[in-house]
């Protein structure tokens, strides 16, 4: 039997809770204006189910009093009949029972955790029942939105596998050594991880231009302010433009590098960003132009860097490309359709 004495009463583990005389008759009240801080919601009802009482009701239930009412009178029909069906149950077997609501409302749905315990009379028999609520809105959310971005990133993840596998079988195609292939795809891989954090940072909503230019390209200068020239617009790409474009600069500032304006210290490549083009008002046309020392032979071969540039990349943004050699000048210019950026 739990120990009791004047000045206190047991908390039901066997601790004595001593509780100031002045406010000895005042505990119901105490306890009920404490409630009311926690966002726990309580609700008695008789045998018939109709409210008798209630502390703290939350007000997408009900805005007003609610003695005398049955569920049905202030919920959602769904989520009455729930209740009352598991209120009856309680009221005819005793038991414990408790589920989750779900109230649609002006500004969203608002969820709930319900408990509800029987009331016995002095007797023994079930009188009524107590409900007790939770708002678990908040956590709901915080779940909801979990789940998509999870999906989100498992979407994400197959595309950028499906890229991976691409690039590994054309570097392969076109490496005539292992060790060939190891360097090109190490190089490629490296791009695609660069452009990947950027478009992470921005909680997967893409990267700007010029920090994709930079990001690609700048490595692969001396001097990035002197080496790269950037014209036009700055527009904001989406996540799948963004490792696409990356991978064509990529492809570019390597190309440059081994035989292109990048493999003199005072050279420099131009990019151009205009918010026009001959297919479309409202394409962005990106082009990359240098000066070469010599037309090389390795311009006219078929490989992975100009297979990406002229077919790999447009395609993935439903775009157009072309990729030419004139004398000492080289020339990329990327059409790219409106629904893959946004300008600020």
């Amino acid at each position: 039997m739990s120990p009791r004495n004047e000045k206190g009463r047991s908390d039901g583990t066997g601790a004595i809770m001593n509780i100031p005389a002045r406010i000895g008759g005042d505990i119901e009240r105490i306890l009920l204006r404490s409630l009311r801080n926690t966002g726990v919601s309580l609700l008695y009802q008789d045998s018939d189910l109709r409210v008798v009482w209630t502390q703290n009701v939350p007000s997408a239930w009900a805005p007003g009093d609610l003695y005398g009412m049955t569920d049905h009178d202030f919920l959602p029909e769904t989520e009455a009949l729930r209740l009352t069906t598991a209120k009856r149950e309680v009221l005819a077997t005793g038991n414990r029972d408790s589920l989750d609501i779900r109230i649609a409302g002006d500004e969203g749905a608002r969820w709930f955790d319900v408990w509800i315990d029987a009331d016995r009379g002095d007797d023994g028999a079930v009188v009524g029942v107590v409900t007790t609520a939770v708002e678990t809105t908040e956590q709901k959310r915080r779940e909801q939105t979990l789940r998509t971005l999870l999906r989100e990133v498992s979407h994400r993840s197959k595309n950028l596998l499906a890229i991976i596998q691409s690039i590994a079988t054309q570097t392969g195609r076109y490496s005539g050594t292992l060790e060939g292939f190891l360097g090109r795809f190490r190089g490629r891989l490296q791009s695609l991880a660069s452009t990947q954090d950027l478009v992470t940072l921005s909680n997967w909503r893409g990267a700007d231009l010029r920090e994709l230019v930079i990001g690609q390209v700048g490595r692969y200068c001396a001097d990035p302010a002197r080496n790269i020239r950037l014209e036009g617009a700055n527009p904001y790409l989406n996540p799948n433009a963004a490792l696409h474009i990356g991978l064509a600069l990529h492809e570019l500032a390597v190309n440059s590098v081994s035989y292109g304006a990048l493999s003199r210290p005072d050279g420099f490549v131009t990019i151009c960003a205009a918010l026009a083009s001959a297919e479309a008002a409202d394409a962005l046309t990106l082009t990359w132009t240098e000066t070469i020392a010599a037309r090389d032979g390795a311009l006219d071969e078929k490989k992975f860097g100009s297979v990406a540039l002229e077919r790999v990349v447009p395609a993935s943004l439903n775009g157009t490309a072309s990729f030419t050699a004139d004398g000492d000048q080289l020339e990329y210019r990327l059409v790219i359709p409106s629904d893959n950026f946004e300008i600020d």
